[in-house]
């Protein structure tokens, strides 16, 4: 976490024989509620982000352009975690116990963890305002390689500006009559970290948070305002596009389009949740990080700095148990993960069909503004028991293909 609120020091001077006053303590109270929490949020989310980590990239059709954000986020938060949640039970029981050099990688990997989850955010924020407000440019720019080589510009950027924190903390010691209490904390005045902390928290929270403000605006305006029609016939061009075709084919490529927008639906929803977490969650600390920025003495409420510190461990632990609650893959896979089964052979064609994706594709051509650009939204919905028979156009050979 942000060194913003370390234990004030007290002050001493052996040479006027001055006595030194007993070593503080956190009360028993403090001390029990800080590690059952700690260990609580800390071990559900470490448990829930590394799940996330190992569904999508063993699962191929998990592997899309958003969930390759939610695998970066998944990191970031994991990064959190281990290095802000658990050194916080020890050093609630006693002073800091990591040294010099543990307290400059710890704050370093705090700091990358809270920015990366932050600019993950925001990628898959815009990834989506692309996909489903720009449906065809989507299909060249919402790919899976361009999300691995912005989320890796997104991890070199903010490992290259948290460097600074190497050389603005260190260890400092207090002496008191019982012992010396040790504590990772400034290594200069906190007024000259202003300017530090103003900036993190426009870049990192104010920013991000208008920039999805916006662009969840703009995809509600097309997923709730504009839907798809729900019927056929009520299209633009309607006998000129589905001229030759089956009626039965006209079903299908209905329902693919209806089953794609309410997946989209689904996975916007699933997306916009995580962003007001974050917001929400992240906004005592921030905003407290800014008014200490201002007031002197600071405001260093024991309870109210534990309620902070648990927000943002709550904020790194929550996601998967989103993903879970709102996602029908991620709570088919989470479940496929914890059994260790071998997947059925027949049950694969539940999330890839080439079928249906081809007769997405095809659909394109009669609502370009609501073209689906990833094989994923297809894949939330398993293939019925109905029987739907319809012609291969693409070849001239006359054969008929059926989902059972």
């Amino acid at each position: 976490m942000e060194n913003s609120t370390p234990t004030p020091q007290l002050e001493f001077n052996l040479t006027r024989g001055e006595d030194l006053t007993k070593m503080p303590q956190n009360s028993l109270q403090v001390q029990v509620v800080t590690i059952l929490l700690a260990l609580l949020i800390c071990g559900v989310g470490i448990a829930g982000n590394i799940m996330v980590v190992l569904v999508v990239l063993r699962t191929k059709h998990m592997m899309t352009p958003t969930n390759c954000y939610l695998v970066s986020l998944a990191f970031a938060d994991l990064i959190v975690l281990l290095a802000a949640g658990l050194p916080n039970i020890s050093e609630v029981m006693a002073s800091w116990v990591y040294g010099y050099a543990g307290c400059l990688c710890i704050t370093y990997l705090q700091y990358l963890g809270i920015n990366v989850s932050s600019c993950s955010i925001t990628a898959f924020t815009i990834e989506r305002y692309i996909a489903i407000c720009h449906s065809i440019k989507a299909q060249f720019i919402c790919t899976v390689s361009r999300a691995k080589r912005i989320i890796a510009f997104v991890w070199v950027f903010t490992s290259l500006y948290c460097i600074m924190w190497f050389f603005l903390v260190d260890t400092n010691e207090t002496v008191f009559a019982d012992g010396v209490v040790v504590k990772c904390g400034y290594r200069v005045s906190r007024n000259l970290y202003m300017p530090i902390y103003f900036l993190d928290f426009t870049l990192f929270y104010v920013i991000p948070l208008i920039v999805a403000t916006v662009l969840y605006g703009l995809i509600a305006r097309i997923l709730f305002m504009n839907p798809l029609p729900a019927n056929p016939n009520d299209r633009v061009g309607n006998d000129s596009i589905h001229q030759g075709r089956s009626s039965s084919t006209v079903k299908v490529s209905c329902k693919s389009n209806k089953g794609a927008m309410t997946s989209r639906k689904q996975v916007t929803k699933m997306l916009a949740v995580v962003v007001i977490l974050f917001a929400l969650l992240w906004m005592p600390y921030r905003t407290l990080v800014v008014v200490n920025s201002l007031m002197d003495p600071p405001y260093l409420n024991t309870w109210f700095l534990l309620f902070c510190r648990m927000c943002i461990y709550l904020n790194s632990a929550i996601n998967p148990i989103i993903y879970n609650l709102m996602s029908q893959k991620f709570r088919a896979a989470f479940k496929k993960l914890c059994k260790c089964k071998k997947q059925h052979p027949e049950k694969v064609t539940k999330y890839n069909v080439p079928v249906y994706y081809s007769v997405m594709k095809d659909s394109s051509h009669e609502s370009p503004d609501h073209d689906d650009t990833e094989q994923e939204d297809l894949s939330t919905y398993p293939v019925t028991g109905k029987k739907v028979n319809f012609t291969d156009k693409c070849q001239e050979t006359g054969t008929m293909f059926s989902i059972a």
